[in-house]
């Protein structure tokens, strides 16, 4: 499978219940560094007054630079509905294509991309885009899984099928790289502690890889424990 095909990411983020669920494991349930902090923490050290978010989903983040940072954020998702929530949120948001930017050459102080490149079915066009709507100097923050994230439950489930993943925490930076004068990896070591089987349950049904899994998980009791492989990109556009 691939992650950057683009009927199944417009299938998945057609609406919000799946990842929300998958949401809900990062924020509830994990035991050490927080990507999300560590992305927030690297656009504060810059302290952008104009932030575009690409693949903002339902706006959470986007929400936090602006009530967090007193950013203007502008938020962009493929998803119409992705775009609709997070009007609810009172952001500034629209559906476009990180593909095709509809804003001119730069017009952000930074840009922000968490957890999306990976979804992108032209990554180097894409990059391009982003580093064409950053002003000189302008920094990229973006969040990603390693390729062995959650490697313990996978390996468990007996399920260790490869999925395409273009940008990753092992091969971010080179991409980056190619349009970046500098590139900087934070990487998210933690541990996901699911308390009981049906937080794996719902977890793994909500996966875009290993869903067809859900009806079929072993029985046990108790926690199950598995590694959570992160890291936040930091690249600078030429001054």
């Amino acid at each position: 499978m691939s992650f950057d095909d683009p009927e199944t990411v417009a299938l998945e983020y057609a609406s919000e219940e799946r990842l929300l669920a998958r949401r809900a494991v990062f924020t509830d349930l994990v035991d050490g560094p927080d990507a999300e902090e560590l992305a927030l923490a690297a656009l504060r050290e810059s302290a952008p007054e104009r932030v575009l978010d690409v693949g903002s989903g339902p706006g959470y983040f986007a929400e936090r630079l602006r009530e967090e940072l007193a950013a203007q954020v502008v938020a962009v998702d493929a998803s119409p509905r992705m775009v609709e929530l997070a009007r609810g949120r009172g952001l500034e948001a629209r559906v476009a294509d990180v593909q095709d930017l509809p804003f001119p050459d730069g017009a952000f102080a930074a840009v922000v991309a968490n957890w999306m490149l990976y979804h992108v079915p032209d990554l180097g066009r894409g990059l391009a885009e982003i580093v064409r709507v950053l002003r000189p100097g302008g920094h990229l923050v973006a969040a990603t899984f390693g390729e062995d994230h959650l490697r313990e439950l996978w390996v468990w489930l007996e399920y260790e099928e490869a999925a395409a993943v273009g940008f990753s925490r092992e091969n971010g930076a080179a991409a980056l790289g190619r349009h970046f004068a500098r590139v900087e990896r934070r990487d998210a070591d933690a541990v996901v502690v699911f308390p009981d089987r049906e937080a794996v349950r719902r977890y793994v049904a909500a996966t875009i890889r290993g869903s067809h899994l859900a009806a079929s998980l072993p029985p046990w009791t108790g926690e199950f424990r598995a590694r959570s492989s992160q890291a936040v990109f930091v690249a600078e556009k030429a001054a």
